[in-house]
Order: structure tokens, then sequence, then C-alpha cells
């Protein structure tokens, strides 16, 4: 599992002050989920990926760790 991407999206929401329900339901999946992926126990499809650097207004690479 990429624990970079569950760092930094676990960063991103609190830097910007958003609560896992609101994030979840931004992007259309459940709290549950975004704890999955925040703890590294699941990875998001590339949708989900998509949508949650459009949401945070990030680059792919950053969100996955290939880039500052």
């Amino acid at each position: 599992m990429n624990t970079v991407f569950a760092e930094r999206l676990k960063e991103l929401r609190l830097e910007r002050g958003v609560g896992q329900v609101e994030l979840a339901r931004s992007l259309g999946v459940s709290k549950g989920v975004i704890s999955l992926w925040e703890n590294a126990k699941r990875e998001p499809t590339l949708s989900s990926l998509v949508a949650i650097a459009g949401y945070f207004e990030v680059s792919l690479d950053f969100l996955c760790g290939l880039s500052d």
C-alpha cells in the first residue's frame, strides 16, 4: 500500500479544515472509505484519485508521492 498517499490525503484534509464526512460527500464515497484511504488499508480507484486531486487542486504526482 502507498502510505505516502494516505499521509498526503490526511494532511491536505486537515490543512484545509475539511472533515471526513464533508470530503466523502464531495467525492461520492462513504466516510468509512476516506478512513480506509487515510489508514492505508485501501487504495482509491483512478477516478477517485482524479477527483481528490481536483478537490484539493493538487497534481496526481503529488498525491501519489512522485513529486513534492
